[in-house]
């Protein structure tokens, strides 16, 4: 299937009939430039997540790993990653584990977020998420848990995403 297929605008909702992260993860994941032009086309689905310019670096049926470059345009004046640059990290990392895990009639959106910040955040940051298993498009609320570490393997940020699941719109 062709990228420009991926970008018409019926295939992008959140109403299409198929699970669109899933899909699209499951078809470029393999291909050589396959997770960064996935990771592109989810910055430009979702702009202000694509201010970051995090890389999907594995994405599975309830997982997901994320990496930041520790760069200019995400420090704050303290020369480490920004608290909004690591909390996008944590909410990208966290909604495309659950994403991908959704059945193909549910949808989500995320109501709320807590964040502990454990340490400053200097060099790459890789965020790393396990969700619950997702059954059904019930209407549920869930608890998506993420934890971003340094290259050292160090926690920086503990997030918590309160994320509610419900049937998509017929």
């Amino acid at each position: 299937m062709a990228v420009t297929t991926f970008l018409r605008a019926e295939a992008l909702t959140t109403e299409s009939k198929r699970n669109f992260i899933r899909e699209v993860w499951d078809r470029l994941e393999r291909i050589p430039g396959g997770k960064l032009l996935y990771s592109r086309m989810v910055g430009r689905l979702a702009p202000y997540t694509g201010t970051i310019g995090a890389v999907v670096q594995e994405l599975g049926d309830g997982y997901s790993r994320v990496t930041l470059a520790d760069r200019r345009a995400v420090r704050n004046h303290l020369s480490c990653v920004h608290a909004v640059a690591l909390a996008n990290l944590v909410e990208l990392t966290g909604n495309l584990a659950l994403g991908y895990s959704l059945p193909d009639d549910a949808r989500f959106i995320v109501a709320g977020m807590g964040l502990d910040y454990i340490k400053k955040a200097r060099g790459t940051i890789t965020g790393e998420c396990r969700t619950p298993p997702i059954d059904s498009s019930a209407k549920q609320e869930y608890q998506v848990k993420v934890t971003l570490r340094d290259e050292s393997g160090d926690v920086v940020v503990e997030g918590t995403l309160r994320t509610l699941v419900g049937p998509k719109q017929r």
